[in-house]
C-alpha cells in the first residue's frame, strides 16, 4: 500500500461475522485501520482481543457498543476505545446501515 488509499477504489469484503464488510485502509504488523459496513439488523458478538487494543469512529449511523457491562448508544462523530482483553461487541439494531473507521493497536 502506498501514501494514499481511495476507498472508493476498494471492494467490500465480507468479515468472519455476516453482515460486516471491510474495505483495508492500513494493515501493518502492529496495527490496522478498515473502513467497515455494517448493515441494519446486524450483530458482531461479544468477544476479547488478548493482544490489542481497538477503536472506532462513527462515521454514519447508530450503533450500539457493549464495552465490559456499559452499553453505548453510538452516534457520528463519536470515538470509542476497546481496551486488550475487554469483552465488547457491535450490534446494529437499526433499519439503516453504519459506516466505521475500525482500528486496532497491537501491545
Amino acid at each position: 500500500m502506498g501514501n494514499k488509499v481511495i476507498p472508493t477504489e476498494l471492494d467490500w469484503t465480507e468479515g468472519k461475522v455476516k453482515n460486516f464488510f471491510g474495505k483495508d485502509l492500513l494493515k501493518q504488523e502492529n496495527g490496522t485501520v478498515k473502513l467497515v459496513k455494517v448493515a441494519p439488523h446486524s450483530n458482531y458478538p461479544e468477544h476479547l482481543h488478548p493482544d490489542k487494543t481497538e477503536y472506532v469512529y462513527i462515521l454514519k449511523g447508530n450503533p450500539q457498543f457493549h464495552i465490559r457491562t456499559e452499553e453505548f448508544n453510538a452516534a457520528p462523530d463519536e470515538f470509542y476505545i476497546f481496551p486488550q482483553n475487554i469483552k465488547h461487541a457491535i450490534l446494529n439494531n437499526t433499519d439503516k446501515e453504519c459506516l466505521l473507521i475500525v482500528g486496532a493497536i497491537k501491545a
